[in-house]
C-alpha cells in the first residue's frame, strides 16, 4: 500500500480534475470507497469521457490500485448514461470484478462536484468544511486514475490532455506535453475566428485567460474560445467592486440563488441571498453567517442560473473567502437535513446550455490519436496545492522526458515536476523552468 502512494509521489500525480491536490496524500489515508469522478458535467469539454472510452484498461487499474493503496472494499465509476461509448468500454473491464460497478448519474449540473457526486452515488454526505475522507470515501477524476496507473509502471506525469472548443474552426481534444503554451493548442484546433477571448476551465468554473502564451498546466480542464460579448467574458470579467454596487442596488432578496445551491440542498449552512445581505448592510450580528461562504464550492449555479438580476453571489463568495482564509478563520457548523425537493433543483445539462448562449458551440471534439510537441515548454514548478517544488536543473543542462526537474521541499505538501520534452534547460526561475527543443543527448 505505502508502495503504491510512493510511486504517486514520486511522479508527481495531483488531481487532474480540480485544485490539484497532490494524490499521494489521498492514497496514504484509509477509506471505504473510492469514486472515480467521471460525471465531466461542465459543458462544452469532453475529455474524461473519451479518455475512459480509449483507455479504460488504464482506468480500471488505476482505480484498483487506488482501492488497494486505501483499504477500500468498493470502487464506483460515476458517469453520466449518455457516455455510452465510455459505458460499453468500462463494462467489459470490470465485469471480473465484485468490488467495482458503474453508477449511472442523471444529467445535471453539478454532478461533477464531489460532494454531490458522493451523494448521488452512495448517499452520504460530506459535512460543511469537510472532505470525503471524513465519511470514509476518497474520489479522483479519470485523467488522475489513469496518471495513477501509469505511475505505478514508472511513467510520471508530463502530458495533460485537455478539449479544445468553442469558436474554434476545429474542436478538438488532444494531449500535449506540460508546458505547452495555450496559443500552440489554440491552433491545433485551426484557429479563432472574429474577435475571441478565452477561458481556461469550462464555462462554469474556468476564469479568463488575458496571455495566451500561458503555459498548460497538470491541471488545465480545457481552452474555450468565444466571442468577446459573449454574456460568459463580460460576466467573468467584472470587478468585485462594480458586482457589489449592483447587489446592493438590485438584489431583491428572492432567495432562488440558495434555493438551487447543491450545498444548500444537501444540508449545508450556505445561503448565499443572506451573504449579499449581510455584505450589503454590513451585517455584523451574525458574524458565523459570513464564515459560510467557506463551504462554496465555486460551482457558479447561483450566478449564471439563478439570480434574475444578474448579481453574482459567487464572486462574493470567493472574495469572502481570500478575506477569512487570510485572518486564518475556518468554518464551524453542522450538517442539516437534504431538501426535499433537492433532487429537482439540480439543473438539466440541456437547460444550462441553453441559459448559458452555448448551443452554437456545442459540437464533437474528438480526441486525437497524435501527440503534438512544442519548441519549447515553460513548467510551473506550482501546478499544485501546497508548496512550488523546487528546481534541481540549472541553465545549460539537457533533460529527457520524464526526468525530475523539480521535487518537493522536504516536509512539505507538494508534487514533483518532470520534464515534458527533450531538450535543454533555457531558464530557471523560483517559478518555473523553460526547456527548449533539441540539444539532448542522444
Amino acid at each position: 500500500m505505502k508502495e503504491i502512494s510512493a510511486k504517486v509521489r514520486e511522479a508527481g500525480v495531483v488531481g487532474a480534475g480540480g485544485a490539484g491536490f497532490p494524490t499521494h496524500v489521498k492514497l496514504s489515508a484509509r477509506a471505504e470507497i473510492v469514486i472515480v469522478n467521471a460525471a465531466e458535467c461542465e459543458p462544452l469539454l469532453k475529455t474524461d469521457q473519451q479518455l475512459a472510452a480509449r483507455y479504460p484498461d488504464l482506468l480500471v487499474k488505476g482505480l484498483t490500485l487506488a482501492m488497494e493503496a486505501t483499504g477500500a472494499q468498493k470502487g464506483i465509476i460515476a458517469l453520466k448514461g449518455k457516455y455510452k461509448d465510455a459505458i460499453g468500454a468500462l463494462e467489459l473491464h470490470i465485469k471480473n470484478y465484485k468490488d467495482l460497478e458503474i453508477s449511472i448519474m442523471p444529467d445535471i449540473y453539478p454532478a461533477g462536484d464531489e460532494v454531490i457526486t458522493i451523494w448521488l452515488t452512495t448517499g452520504r454526505r460530506v459535512p460543511p468544511g469537510g472532505i470525503p475522507l471524513d465519511i470514509g470515501v476518497v474520489v479522483n477524476n479519470v485523467q488522475t486514475l489513469i496518471n495513477v496507473a501509469r505511475a505505478v509502471e514508472g511513467t510520471p506525469v508530463t502530458t495533460r490532455t485537455l478539449t479544445v472548443t468553442g469558436a474554434v474552426k476545429k474542436p478538438i481534444t488532444v494531449t500535449v506535453p506540460i508546458g505547452t503554451p495555450l496559443r500552440d493548442i489554440l491552433e491545433l484546433a485551426g484557429g479563432g475566428s472574429g474577435e475571441l477571448a478565452y477561458i481556461n476551465g469550462g464555462p462554469m468554473m474556468g476564469t479568463l485567460i488575458t496571455d495566451l502564451s500561458t503555459p498548460v498546466t497538470k491541471t488545465t480542464g480545457g481552452l474555450i474560445a468565444l466571442p468577446k460579448d459573449h454574456m460568459l467574458i463580460q460576466r467573468k470579467g467584472q470587478r468585485v467592486e462594480t458586482i457589489l454596487r449592483i447587489a446592493k442596488t438590485v438584489c431583491e432578496q428572492c432567495n432562488f440563488c440558495t434555493e438551487l445551491c447543491p450545498r444548500h440542498i444537501i444540508g449545508h449552512e450556505l445561503s448565499p441571498h443572506r451573504l449579499i445581505r449581510a455584505v450589503n448592510y454590513k451585517n455584523i450580528s451574525a458574524p458565523s453567517l459570513v464564515t459560510t461562504a467557506l463551504t462554496c464550492s465555486e460551482c457558479g449555479v447561483c450566478e449564471a442560473y439563478a439570480c434574475p438580476v444578474g448579481i453574482s453571489p459567487l464572486r462574493v463568495n470567493i472574495a469572502l473567502k481570500a478575506e477569512l482564509r487570510a485572518k486564518g478563520i475556518k468554518y464551524q457548523g453542522e450538517l442539516g437535513k437534504v431538501d426535499p425537493m433537492a433532487r429537482h433543483r439540480l439543473i438539466p445539462s440541456s437547460r444550462l446550455m441553453d441559459r448559458l448562449r452555448l448551443r452554437p458551440w456545442y459540437k464533437e471534439a474528438p480526441l486525437s490519436a497524435e501527440m503534438y510537441v512544442p519548441d519549447e515548454v515553460t513548467l510551473k514548478l506550482q501546478q499544485h496545492i501546497g508548496a512550488p517544488a523546487i528546481s534541481v536543473v540549472q541553465v545549460g543542462d539537457v533533460v529527457h522526458v520524464g526526468q525530475l526537474i523539480g521535487k518537493i521541499p522536504d516536509g512539505a505538501l507538494g508534487a514533483n515536476v518532470h520534464a515534458s520534452i527533450e531538450g535543454r534547460v533555457i531558464n530557471v526561475t523560483p517559478q518555473t523552468i523553460t526547456i527548449r527543443k533539441g540539444g539532448a543527448a542522444k
